[in-house]
């Protein structure tokens, strides 16, 4: 009787263990489908949202070409006028300013564009070295203006990725910009600039990257400003839209790599880009 007594009991006690692990696991379940089915509902937001707003900068960069097309007949108008110099003067003085602000909204808005919109990656195996070569001479003539010294740091040995070249390209120049933009405001003893590619070997179970550096002898990052220089709109620099950390750091990752920074204040930064190469 006593045996039999206890075998129900126990009997009780699984069933009901099973019961609430039962409950527990239903309510895990439950709550995971919740949460995926209000991240597809934000996701889907998001993705309405994005289109729109790419929709009206496009609208809104229409008519700003149009006004800047019309500042530049304007100015040739007075220019071609019989005003004297002392009345179109002041006339000219304020089309500059309407085209050079014009020209500015155009800019940002085509930065918002560059990190609002869908990016389509045109992947093709690269040696990163002439990439950043061929940048080199593109940027060198404003370095030059600049005042800041343009040195490369290339291994004798290929590195290669799989990239987009135009959007890879174009999130370096950002951080090339950043950087002269950045000793120009805080001027150091010695501008220079100097873009590193080498290539890193795979280890601790991580697979062989391909490194991109952009190390300036600018004034630095504070520790706590780090984090904020890569969220969008957050720029301390007079006229700067805020965007262009934020689009390099997009394009990089949708490569499916990483930037890091690593600066020092009163010493420099140095952006990393760090890509997938594809080696074991």
């Amino acid at each position: 009787m006593i045996l039999t007594f206890e075998f129900f009991i126990g009997i009780a006690i699984g069933v009901a263990l099973c019961t609430l692990v039962f409950a527990v696991i239903l309510h895990s379940k439950n709550k995971r489908a919740q949460l995926a089915e209000r991240r597809a509902m934000d996701a889907e937001r998001l993705a309405e949202i994005g289109a729109m707003t790419s929709g009206l900068a496009h609208e809104i960069k229409n008519p700003l070409s149009s006004v800047v097309l019309n500042a530049q007949l304007l100015r040739e108008g007075v220019i071609d006028s019989s005003l004297s110099q002392d009345e179109s003067q002041p006339l000219i003085r304020k089309v500059d300013t309407l085209t050079r602000e014009t020209g500015r909204l155009k800019d940002i808005l085509e930065d918002f564009l560059s990190y609002a919109g869908r990016f389509r990656l045109d992947r093709q195996r690269r040696d990163l070295r002439e990439l950043v070569e061929e940048l080199s001479d593109f940027v060198h003539p404003q370095s030059q203006i600049e005042g800041v010294l343009l040195r490369l740091d290339l291994p004798p040995q290929p590195v290669q990725a799989d990239v987009d070249s135009g959007l890879l390209k174009q999130a370096i120049l950002n951080l090339m910009l950043n950087s002269m933009q950045a000793m120009a405001i805080n001027p150091p003893a010695r501008r220079e600039l100097i873009v590193r590619v080498e290539q890193m070997p795979a280890a601790d179970h991580h697979p062989a990257t391909a490194a991109i550096h952009v190390i300036d002898t600018g004034p630095g990052i504070a520790q706590e400003q780090r984090q904020e220089i890569f969220r969008p709109y957050i720029s301390s620099k007079k006229g700067g839209s805020g965007l262009g950390l934020a689009v390099a750091r997009r394009i990089v990752e949708e490569h499916g790599g990483t930037i890091q920074l690593f600066s020092e204040v009163g010493q420099g930064s140095d952006f990393c880009i760090s890509l997938p190469s594809g080696l074991p």
